[in-house]
């Protein structure tokens, strides 16, 4: 009697999970579980036409107005070809050995890199005192904001015009202003000494905006219970700007430093426009020199062999900017 119980309760216990997995005769119903291969393959492609379809716009761009004229400036730099057409023909690297010889080349990058060490500091060290004022609770902080980083959106042509004119030695407000007081007047932008000086001061004036919001928003981030705590420690103002602001602020200055170099080597608008250059050839960019070679002395071949020297030296900055970026971040 015991062994039949037990055969009849075991007929009438359900089945485990497993078993019911496990059992030939019960059949999946159609129409569930995941689609096979044959299912997905279509709906993939589908999905990557859908893709190329929506990035298609911005790759004709990438490629008709950067990757072609970047490898058809390497053709030119290549090749003696001017503006006159006299001589498109293939001559190697010529160019590249003339614009190594080139004492004008070198002192138009020299000038470049002038302009980059003497305003690089500033445009740092400004910004970072403007952050640093509106971030400890002045009053009418959106007035102080919007006067430090309005100069930012003008254009150079019209902080050209204005700096040319308070520069202007007989009728400028600055002269007139040092007149006053008794100190002589200065040929700002005929002086070869003083010149590059001026632009920077007028980049200065136009530019810092942009660094002073990084500085600022880098600020606003730190934790505030980092003063709270060096507050009850006993340190003062001054002591926390150092060892707390400081510190965390320097990813962020290596950001800007490097934003900075990299904007100041492409200077060309405010220069050409309030000296041209001059006087003397003491403020001409290379990329000013790279412009009038090519245009006004109709040798494309030869200023396309220039710029992409010029342009190696810009992607040593970028691949240096990396380095420490990851660095940095590790």
């Amino acid at each position: 009697m015991s062994s039949l119980a037990t055969s009849e309760s075991a007929e009438q216990a359900p089945s485990l999970p497993g078993q019911l997995r496990s059992n030939p005769s019960r059949k999946r119903p159609s129409g569930t579980g995941r689609p096979n291969a044959s299912q997905s393959c279509p709906r993939r492609t589908r999905d990557n036409l859908n893709g190329w379809g929506f990035a298609a716009p911005f790759l004709a761009f990438f490629l008709v107005f950067l990757v072609w004229p970047l490898l058809y400036g390497v053709y030119m730099s290549l090749t003696g070809k001017s503006l006159t057409g006299a001589n498109d023909s293939l001559i190697g690297l010529a160019n590249y050995a003339e614009a190594l010889a080139d004492a004008d080349m070198w002192h138009s990058l020299g000038n470049t890199l002038y302009f980059t060490v003497i305003s690089t500091v500033p445009l740092v060290l400004v910004a970072l005192v403007m952050a640093a004022l509106v971030n400890v609770g002045l009053p009418a902080q959106w007035l102080w904001r919007l006067s430090y980083f309005a100069p930012y959106l003008l254009a150079s042509t019209v902080v050209s015009l204005f700096f040319s004119w308070m520069y202007n030695p007989q009728l400028g407000l600055i002269n007139d202003s040092l007149a006053k007081i008794g100190l002589p007047k200065v040929a700002w932008l005929n002086d070869p000494n003083v010149a590059m000086w001026a632009i920077v001061i007028a980049t200065l004036w136009w530019t810092v905006g942009f660094n002073f919001l990084l500085y600022l928003a880098a600020m606003q981030n730190i934790p505030a219970q980092h003063y709270e705590a060096a507050s009850l420690d006993g340190a003062g103002a001054w002591r926390q700007f150092f060892s707390i602001t400081l510190p965390q602020l320097t990813p962020t200055t290596v950001m800007i430093v490097l934003l900075q170099i990299l904007a100041s080597l492409k200077i060309f608008d405010q220069v050409y426009q309030m000296t041209a250059g001059g006087p003397a050839g003491s403020t001409r960019p290379v990329v000013q020199y790279i412009f009038e070679t090519g245009f006004t002395g109709y040798r494309l071949g030869y200023s396309a062999a220039i710029s992409y020297i010029f342009f190696g030296l810009i992607v040593a900055v970028s691949v240096m900017q990396f380095f420490i970026t990851r660095r940095r971040s590790a």
